[in-house]
């Protein structure tokens, strides 16, 4: 059976055929820098991990391209333009690109410890911002864009009358009606320089308070959040690629805009397969800064934070976002995180205990009716993986097995009742899916990561003591860790680091 997507496009499932075989494109949406990610943020980056992970599991070459949005010019649906990044640089007195850098490192630290595999390339809006003024005057060239009073806007109506008639409408990927987004749309402070509603900025004029600008044809100003992406999936993809990957939330109208400004410059629909992961929520709500509910990274793994009933291993975290598929919903709670926790240490120590073994299985007397059922149940993996990457079916299988193996360790079922073939393929695929495509780690890296966990809220908790001038508190916990081998160090700019000695 052969990969099939549920391809957002074309609202069904497809059959995967990359165009260059057996090299595979793949862009997804990466994160905007301006602070720490939230949990929110660790499905997508999780799922695409696990695409990225299959693929080669598959036998494809894979360039993974994830982007940094370290501009800070976020412009949502309903919402003017915001320049994050500077508004947060001013609030934590840091350089723009000190609070860019600041962040960044933040966000592959927890990349790191929910292990996931670095993408191919990783570029940056500041880093492109010449590709992007390219780009922009490409798309007025065509007649698709316009500039007003310094900044330059994107004719949606005149797009979406041309390109209807070629069978792509702007709404082609959400589904959106131009005329219903138009009549939804509120009025916003700059919407006089727009000609129509619905147009979105390509470049803004900046306004003399504005700290990040750069020069271009149109004067000092920075780009829209759309043509970001453009500009780089271009660069390191080419004009037409495989999988373009993202949030459900992501939909429209990034990506919309993404499809419009692509296919104006290149002639062509940007990407054959559209992926979108559905949210995380909490009582129902989509976690996020504008509704309060938002639980940082680091929060979750040290539980410091009101909505948490203790810490969470990012393993932890990991499994319980693999345990539903990709586009269904996931709603947070302690008692599904804690349910995972349990369910993942049953799962490992069955995994591990099976790996250690030698001499599990027969060539003669076998149980052929369990011999059967285990087989079929590892067969599966794939078949539930080919099908839309459904994870959640693959760990229901793996949670089939785990009794099996258990009763075999513990002597209800003997030792021989499984053909030394059906072992064989059970620690191999076991071991294939848990660790190289699942990601999973084995409870020795998770209890390191616990006890890195452990560290760093211990840190946080001295430099919150420094902050308050507690000098006791501080010089006792430096001096407990001391003893224990572990060294703190002051950095020059206020952080802590720390060695095990």
């Amino acid at each position: 059976m052969s990969l099939k997507v549920y391809n957002s496009l074309t609202r069904q499932k497809e059959e995967f055929q990359p165009i260059n075989p057996p090299y595979v494109g793949m862009y997804v949406c990466g994160p905007t820098v301006s602070g720490e990610s939230h949990l929110g943020h660790a499905r997508p980056f999780i799922t695409f991990d696990v695409v990225y992970r299959y693929l080669m599991h598959l036998g494809y070459k894979v360039r993974y391209v994830r982007n940094i949005t370290d501009a800070g010019h976020f412009e949502e649906e309903g919402r003017e333009a915001e320049d994050k990044i500077s508004k947060k640089a001013v609030l934590e007195k840091l350089e723009p690109m000190e609070l860019v850098q600041k962040y960044t490192n933040l966000y592959h630290w927890a990349m790191s410890q929910f292990n996931n595999l670095p993408p191919s390339i990783e570029p940056t809006a500041t880093g492109h911002i010449v590709e992007q003024i390219e780009m922009i005057k490409k798309i007025i060239a065509d007649g698709y864009a316009y500039e007003s009073n310094g900044s330059v806007y994107f004719n949606v109506e005149k797009y979406n009358i041309d390109f209807t008639a070629m069978g792509q409408p702007y709404g082609i990927l959400s589904g959106r009606v131009l005329e219903e987004q138009i009549e939804s749309t509120r009025e916003l402070d700059n919407q006089e320089e727009k000609r129509n509603k619905s147009d979105f900025a390509l470049w803004k004029k900046a306004p003399a308070e504005h700290i990040m600008r750069w020069q271009s044809p149109w004067g000092e100003g920075f780009p829209g959040w759309h043509i970001e992406c453009s500009a780089m999936s271009t660069k390191y993809l080419g004009e037409e690629f495989d999988i373009h990957g993202g949030g459900m939330d992501l939909q429209f109208p990034h990506h919309e805009c993404e499809i419009a400004q692509s296919t104006v410059c290149n002639h062509k629909m940007p990407a054959r397969f559209w992926l979108h992961n559905n949210m995380i929520t909490i009582n129902g709500k989509k976690m996020g800064k504008s509704y309060g509910n938002q639980i940082m990274l680091s929060q979750m793994f040290s539980g410091q934070h009101p909505l948490l009933e203790q810490p969470y291993a990012p393993s932890t975290i990991r499994f319980f976002i693999l345990q539903s598929q990709y586009r269904s919903t996931l709603d947070f709670s302690n008692d599904a995180l804690q349910g995972s926790e349990k369910a993942l240490r049953r799962l490992m120590e069955a995994f591990e205990w099976l790996q250690q073994q030698q001499h599990i299985g027969s060539a003669n007397e076998v149980d052929a009716a369990l011999d059967e059922k285990v087989k079929k149940l590892v067969f599966d993996f794939d078949s539930f993986m080919n099908d839309d990457l459904n994870t959640a079916k693959v760990i229901a299988n793996m949670f089939e097995l785990v009794p099996i193996i258990n009763s075999i360790k513990d002597k209800h079922i003997a030792s021989g009742a499984l053909h030394t073939d059906t072992v064989a393929l059970l620690k191999k695929q076991l071991g294939v899916y848990i660790l190289d495509i699942f990601g999973l780690q084995s409870s020795r890296a998770d209890n390191n990561n616990k006890l890195e966990g452990v560290l760093e809220l211990l840190i946080n908790i001295r430099k919150e003591a420094k902050s308050r001038k507690d000098f006791v508190t501080s010089d006792k916990i430096r001096n407990e860790l001391s003893a224990l081998g572990v060294q703190l160090k002051d950095e020059k700019d206020g952080g802590m680091s720390y060695t095990i000695q």
